[in-house]
């Protein structure tokens, strides 16, 4: 028996990296769970894994930009599965640049993304989780919340899923909705690949680096920020909601 068996969830940014890792850890755990990402085709690996592991899967494609897209997503989801007990808020990009040299379209694309996406999905799932009188949300944000040069945009996007994080934890309480955030620090994805490259570096010298100033002395892997989130969605944090964690290794040490 799972933790999450009979339990349905909703990934987003689930393609790859740690949106696909936490959509194939909640599968592990027992849930059936919609991985969505850009287009439905962006998906079919992700759903393959989970299908070879043993899992359910189905894989939509949702701007989670859109609203009504998200709206077809979730009653996609709940047509198919009966319910929707878990949403995973991860769908993010960067654009990152200096200030001075940061566009509009720049700041607006990640703030879309990360927080608007973040509220319309939340919105959606919510309309079911409230009627079930149950539902778990995680929300990620990123230690980049605190301030990171040259990421204006997407340091303000995740400090703001922290202030809606704790606000949605108030509202939907009542209704035995949990609310939480993450917040990774240094996780060896696609994303840090492009930070490297956008600093002129060599990815592995990145990492290398990045490690050295790390308590534990070594980058993350999208498994390390995925098993948490598998703790947060499940009734064993039953009584934790409206906290934001850092998945960190120690946080740098200089």
């Amino acid at each position: 028996m799972g933790r999450l068996d009979n339990r349905v969830a909703m990934v987003t940014g689930a393609a790859r990296g740690i949106g696909a890792a936490t959509a194939r850890k909640l599968a592990q755990d027992g849930a059936k769970v919609a991985v969505i990402d850009l287009k439905e085709e962006f998906t079919r690996d992700t759903v393959a894994a989970i299908e070879a592991d043993g899992g359910q899967a189905i894989g939509i494609g949702c701007n989670v930009a859109v609203a009504s897209e998200v709206d077809a997503a979730v009653e996609k989801i709940v047509n198919e599965y009966g319910r929707l007990d878990i949403l995973v808020n991860n769908a993010g990009l960067i654009r990152d640049n200096l200030l001075f040299k940061m566009t509009e379209d720049d700041w607006d694309t990640v703030l879309n993304v990360h927080l608007k996406g973040s509220f319309l999905c939340a919105k959606a799932a919510q309309r079911v989780m409230v009627e079930q009188k149950y539902g778990k949300i995680v929300n990620t944000s990123s230690t980049s919340a605190l301030g990171n040069r040259g990421q204006a945009n997407y340091s303000a996007a995740k400090a703001g899923l922290q202030g809606f994080t704790k606000t949605l934890a108030i509202e939907l309480g009542q209704f035995n909705i949990n609310v939480n955030a993450i917040a990774p620090g240094f996780i060896d994805t696609e994303m840090t690949k492009q930070t490297a490259e956008r600093m002129g570096l060599n990815p592995e010298q990145f990492k290398q680096a990045a490690a050295s100033r790390i308590a534990l002395r070594r980058v993350g892997k999208p498994e390390d920020v995925a098993n948490v989130v598998a703790f947060l969605v499940s009734d064993d944090a039953s009584y934790v909601s409206g906290q934001v964690i850092y998945i960190h290794g120690g946080g740098n040490t200089i």
